[in-house]
């Protein structure tokens, strides 16, 4: 397969000029006769891979709620948030908890092993 002559951008460059002269209907030799060679059929794939990227659909406006259904949303919407702030507040309040527990069992443990190497430092100055 041969390599590429013609980069993208000047394939896209030919079209934009071939549309600024007023051509509808870009074909791939209308790109290759700009462009001064290429094949047709990738010239043409360039492009519409161009056109596809730079078409950008935009949303329709959307109607209002009803006014009902707007405060069904608003009553919806304050309840959850309640119930999601209480879950927080337990979730938080376990995590303390667990936190707290482990820093009793390491405080426990280092008291202990202080207490051990006391013991074990009065054996070793009555053995002396």
């Amino acid at each position: 397969m041969r390599p590429v002559t013609f980069e993208p951008e000047e394939i896209i460059a030919a079209g934009k000029a071939l549309q600024a002269e007023g051509v509808v209907n870009i074909t791939g030799f209308a790109l290759r006769k700009r462009v001064g060679g290429g094949d047709p059929s990738r010239l043409r794939q360039v492009w519409d891979g161009y056109l596809a990227g730079q078409t950008s659909v935009e949303p329709e406006p959307l109607a209002d709620l009803p006014p009902e259904l707007a405060d069904a949303v608003k009553t919806v919407t304050a309840t959850l948030t309640g119930h999601v702030v209480q879950l927080l507040r337990e979730l938080n309040d376990r995590a303390v908890r667990a936190a707290e527990c482990r820093v009793d069992d390491i405080t426990r443990t280092a008291e202990e092993q202080k207490a051990q190497a006391e013991r074990e430092l009065a054996d070793a100055v009555q053995t002396v």
